[in-house]
Order: structure tokens, then sequence, then C-alpha cells
């Protein structure tokens, strides 16, 4: 079984990829925009076909893709190269990976929360013996757990991944109480010796049940999508704190080793394929906000270089040279080539590990 598990991963992972770059395409072509080579991975040519001006292509290595549109990198005279096109429509171009990978994510939610008959929110259910915050100027069991030192709270699991990185000086709480919010700043909550554990909080967090109507199957699809957008923009807040390191980053092989992780854990067959569809709505979200990064090399940075030339003729009536551009999205698209590189031998070298282990 973990065989087909790793070919699900490994055609999640190509999809993912094939329908970013289809994204960027039907932009383009709907833009007016000329496509010269649309393809699916990186690396040696393994297959292709021309169809009237765009080649098709496939690829070696799963790691990427690419939409390759004529004057992308600079003007070449031609009037549906992608330089001589307006504001709008660059970004319109830029944007659409990353909405297609957004609306694959979305979809696959739904249809698995299409079949739930109840939603699971943080909620306060106990607590320790000695923990000094309990009362209605605290925290009260029954309260639902909203916001941790700013974050929301969305779905089940939520508090505890907060409490985890709060750094131990108090913590911001937000609960719903009796239907109306509570504000709790600054709440003295520090680690200590619990239940005869060390650095445990002293609270017990529960789960509240909410059932599931057509309205509330909508919001918390809702809740899902944006608690994976919150998700990458948190874990990305502890990698620049140091909380977490590189070696937990993981490139193509370990989110295909985590899928394959995934679907041994489960217990039937339909469990696994529910669970890696989630996780794979995880990585389409994830995918999404990572490419809007505004780093040169992703579409986030062009994106940026667009607005950076909007600002440059306002103020010196003049646009940024695209050869400029295109040197620092290529010193930059190297870059993150070779951290993929060390990410995916680390993510090797992990696998090794675990086999001989």
């Amino acid at each position: 079984m973990s065989f087909i598990y790793v070919l699900a991963g490994i055609f999640i992972f190509g999809f993912l990829v094939a329908i970013h770059e289809l994204g960027h395409f039907l932009a383009a072509r709907l833009c007016g925009v000329r496509v010269n080579e649309f393809s699916i991975g990186m690396g040696p040519l393994l297959w292709h076909r021309e169809t009237g001006e765009t080649r098709y292509s496939l690829r070696l290595l799963p790691i990427g893709g690419f939409c390759a549109l004529e004057g992308e990198d600079g003007d070449t005279g031609d009037e549906r190269c992608f330089t001589r096109q307006g504001f709008w429509k660059k970004f319109v171009i830029l944007a659409a990976g990353s909405f297609m990978n957004l609306l694959a994510g979305v979809a696959v939610i739904a249809c698995i929360f299409a079949t739930a008959t109840g939603f699971y929110v943080d909620q306060v259910a106990g607590f320790s013996e000695g923990f000094p915050l309990e009362g209605e100027n605290g925290l009260m069991e029954g309260d639902v757990i909203y916001k941790i030192d700013g974050w929301r709270t969305y779905l089940r699991g939520d508090a505890a991944l907060f409490l985890r990185f709060n750094d131990g000086e108090g913590v911001d709480f937000e609960v719903i109480r009796d239907g109306e919010k509570v504000v709790l700043k600054d709440l003295p909550l520090y680690r200590g010796t619990y239940d005869g554990q060390e650095g445990r909080f002293g609270l017990m967090v529960g789960a509240a049940r909410v059932p599931a109507t057509f309205l509330t199957t909508v919001k918390f699809i809702g809740y899902q999508t944006l608690d994976f957008v919150q998700q990458v923009w948190f874990s990305l807040i502890q990698l620049l704190r140091g909380n977490v390191g590189l070696s937990e980053v993981s490139g193509p092989v370990g989110i295909v080793s985590t899928m394959t992780e995934v679907g041994n854990a489960s217990e039937t067959a339909l469990d696994a394929f529910e669970n890696i569809a989630f996780f794979g709505a995880l990585i389409a979200i994830n995918l999404a906000v990572m490419n809007l990064l505004p780093i040169p090399a992703l579409d986030g940075g062009r994106v940026f270089f667009l607005a950076v030339d909007v600002l440059s003729q306002l103020l010196f009536k003049r646009k940024v040279p695209e050869k400029y551009q295109a040197a620092v999205n290529a010193a930059c698209f190297v870059a993150l080539m070779g951290l993929m590189l060390l990410v995916t031998l680390k993510d090797v070298g992990q696998l090794f590990m675990r086999g001989g282990s």
C-alpha cells in the first residue's frame, strides 16, 4: 500500500504544479499574450508537442513547471508580448497561478466537508489542580477559545499550536463566553509543573461541536481555508524568529513522504483517500500563499516589481529596465533552486535514516 500512497503523493504534487501553470496559461490567453511553452516539470525534456504557437512539454524533474510567455524578460517587439501589456493584465497573469492553487484547495475542502455532520472548535475543558487563573477575570470551563496572542483559533487544534510557541511571558486570550467576546490581555499564564509534569500551562483544551447545516458548512469551509493560510504565515514567522529550523522544512520528497505516512496511518482505504486529499488541500493553499510572497523569481516578487514600476513612473517618469529585473529574478531563481536541492537532499537523507532504523 505504501507504493500506492507514494504514487498518490507524486500525482497530487504534479497536479498542483500543473494547475498553477494552467492558471498562468489561461490568464495569458485571456489577456491576449502569446505563450511559447507550457511545461510540467523542470530539467531535461521527456516529451513535447507543438500546437499552433505553443509547445506543450513534460520534463524530468517533478519539482516545478513553467509557462513561458513571449517577452517575459524584455520587449521582443511583438505587440502580444508580456512586457507591452498594462499593469492589470500583467497582475492578472502573475496572480492566476496562485488563484488556481487556492481554488483547488477550497474545492477539495468543500468536497470533504460536504458529508460532515459537525465541526469542532477549541474550548476550555478544565484545569489542573492549583491552576491560578480560573474565574470570571480569567478563564472558565466552557469558554470557546477565539484568539491566542492575536492568532485566530478557527478549528480544533489551533490553540495547542499557538500555546506551544508562546514565549512563556503571558498570553493574550480572546474567548466566547455566554455568547459574548471576552478579552484577556497579557494573562499571566506561565508554564509550570502540573499533574507531575513540567512545562505545562495547567489548562485543558477540549473540543466544542458545532452541528453541520448548510450555512455552518460553508462557514467552516472558509474557516479551514483561512486556517491553512494562517498556518503558512505562522510557520514563516516562527522560522524567522528561529523557533523552527530549516531541518523542519520539507521539499517535494518530504511532502510525498508525509503523504505516505498519512496514508499508512489511516484505518481504511477511504480514510486514507480523505486524509491524503485533505493534506493535498493544505499543500495547494500553502503553494498559493508562498508564491505570492514578494520574493524575486516567485510570482509575488514579479508583482512587487510591477508596483515598483508604477512608483518609478510616478516619481521619475521612467520604468525600471527589464534587464535589471530579469537579472534579479535569475539570481534569486538560482538561489531558490539551490535551497530546494539542499532541502531535497535533507529529505532523502531522512528517508534513508528511517529505512535503516
